[in-house]
């Protein structure tokens, strides 16, 4: 299989991998635990294709916006929002990504 000539071709590349989806789910597990469904629902019920519209837009702003901090942490060199750092900012970028898919296969439940 793909998988199993990949991780014989790049072992370290397929063991970082797997250790930064395993932080990923840690973080998202973290803030569901903190936010719950409503964050990214923004108090719809996403029964409607309205209300998953709604939701699918909330992600569409916030990836922009982590893609504008990206921007400025690079331009800058500075990180004017503390505890973002270049790393969190592409971990976000890759969890909305997720959470993206989960709405669209209407798995935000």
């Amino acid at each position: 299989s793909h998988i199993k000539d990949f991780e014989k071709k790049y072992p370290t590349l397929a063991k970082e991998f797997k250790k930064i989806q395993t932080e990923q789910y840690d973080l998202f597990a973290k803030k569901m635990m903190d936010y719950g469904l409503g964050n990214i629902a923004l108090g719809g019920n996403l029964n409607s294709p309205d209300d998953k519209n709604y939701a699918l837009q909330g992600i569409q702003i916030r990836l922009n916006d982590k893609v504008n901090r990206l921007k400025n942490l690079f331009k800058n060199g500075k990180n004017f929002v503390k505890d973002e750092s270049v790393e969190d900012t592409f971990m976000d970028i890759a969890n909305y990504g997720i959470i993206g898919l989960l709405l669209l296969k209407d798995k935000w439940k």
